[in-house]
């Protein structure tokens, strides 16, 4: 499995968020462009502990049986639930987004494994730097896959 904190599997999303435009069309999903940039934007927010979901009940109980879905090597399914607070419905500018979400996972590649957040993730609990690493990369593989880059 890729892993976020591998140079080369960083650069490879940046040059995939580099082939997104403003007319970039989902092929499963509510979410425009502009708005999944944003939604990833605010996933990095939770992995760098900038921001703090809580858990839900579901995740309490069977989350931490479910977390190998995060950091395996089977591709995301289509359409999964997304955590409460990084859904985004709300118009977005895509320059913007795109240009905020790349410094993100720049920053967060640049700091390392240590930089991971200690907070539990609101569905599948404590996390290693490791399954971070793994999860980042493979939450963006999905999303830039949804997108057809």
């Amino acid at each position: 499995m890729k892993n976020i904190f591998e140079i080369k599997h960083t650069d490879e999303i940046l040059i995939r968020i580099d082939n997104l435009n403003v007319n970039s069309q989902a092929i499963w999903g509510q979410m425009d462009v502009s708005q999944m940039l944003a939604h990833c934007s605010s996933f990095q927010d939770i992995a760098l502990g900038d921001s703090f979901p809580k858990r839900g009940l579901l995740g309490i109980l069977v989350g931490r049986f479910a977390k190998p879905i995060f950091y395996n090597d089977k591709p995301l399914e289509h359409n999964m639930p997304t955590i409460p607070t990084i859904l985004i419905t709300s118009k977005r500018d895509f320059e913007v987004e795109r240009e905020k979400l790349k410094q993100k996972i720049i920053t967060f590649q640049k700091n390392g494994p240590e930089s991971c957040t200690d907070h539990p993730h609101p569905f599948f609990g404590k996390l290693s730097s490791h399954q971070w690493g793994k999860g980042i990369y493979k939450h963006l593989d999905h999303h830039l896959k949804q997108f057809g880059v």
